[in-house]
């Protein structure tokens, strides 16, 4: 080892015992902190003291001797020449192969189809909705909703025994939700859809009086038994033209039939007394 390598060497190993007494200084004053016996604290607090001032001259020291201690070494120990090797040949290369031929790739293999990625575009009001709006409130554009839970089971929220498939007859269906920051008589619209096609919708002035800004709601739909058909549902709530939250629920299983009106066959009337019969009667 050369005196550049031992001064280096001798550098990290004082800045290696500077780490360790600054980490044991500074264990040594927070330990103090908890400690009940005043006489022990302070000599833990001074302990850490002189383990922190012992890790600033360590450190001073890893500092000075590559700087000051390796100009002094070589006034005692002067460094001597060295030698310093020349080849005496220099290979020269004779022949450089070059090959004679490029393969060339003759196909080129394309895929047969590529898959293009379509966008999923955020739900928007169809343009009838829009001109059923009655309100002229603005609707405040920090209303939030939660996330719709459906139930058969009333309006309240949470919603009781809430699901997400519901078999036929399904009959009364409610999309409860929470909100906060609305807007008394702004506008807001449920729409119901089967498939992505238009089923029901609501939209009128959000009239909630007496409930504040935040609260819970509903939105609701109960046909007829036969209407339930097996599909998947979503409801998107909107509020002016701005569409806030939504939910899904599947249906199952076939509806009731659709109930028919059976005609009454005509009844005849009995013949008169004198023989003669009377006209037939109207149904």
């Amino acid at each position: 080892m050369d005196i550049q390598s031992g001064f280096i060497a001798i550098a990290g190993i004082l800045a290696l015992s500077a780490l360790i007494s600054l980490w044991g200084g500074l264990h040594d004053i927070q330990s103090a902190r908890r400690m009940t016996f005043f006489r022990l604290r302070r000599q833990r607090i001074a302990g850490g003291w002189r383990l922190l001032g012992l890790a600033v001259i360590l450190a001073a020291f890893a500092v000075a001797l590559p700087v000051f201690g390796e100009p002094v070494a070589y006034l005692y120990f002067p460094p001597s020449p060295t030698i310093t090797l020349t080849p005496s040949l220099t290979p020269v290369p004779t022949i450089t192969l070059t090959p004679s031929i490029t393969p060339t790739p003759s196909i080129t293999i394309t895929p047969a189809q590529t898959a293009t990625f379509t966008p999923t575009s955020t739900p928007f009001l169809p343009l009838p909705l829009l001109a059923l709006f009655q309100s002229n409130v603005t609707p405040n554009p920090q209303a939030v909703f939660s996330p719709i839970q459906f139930t058969t089971s009333g309006n309240r929220y949470p919603a009781i025994s809430p699901a997400t498939v519901f078999q036929n007859p399904v009959g009364h269906m409610y999309a409860v939700f929470s909100y906060d920051k609305m807007a008394i008589g702004s506008q807001w619209t449920a729409i119901w859809l089967r498939d992505g096609q238009l089923v029901h919708y609501e939209t009128l002035p959000w009239n909630c009086v007496g409930c504040g800004i935040g609260g819970a709601g509903f939105s609701e739909w109960n046909p007829a038994a036969y209407e339930w058909l097996p599909g998947n549902y979503e409801v998107q709530i909107f509020i002016g033209d701005e569409y806030k939250t939504n939910g899904r629920f599947i249906v199952r299983g076939a509806p009731p039939p659709s109930p028919t009106v059976t005609p009454t066959p005509a009844i005849p009337l009995a013949p008169a007394s004198g023989g003669t019969p009377a006209p037939e009667g109207t149904p």
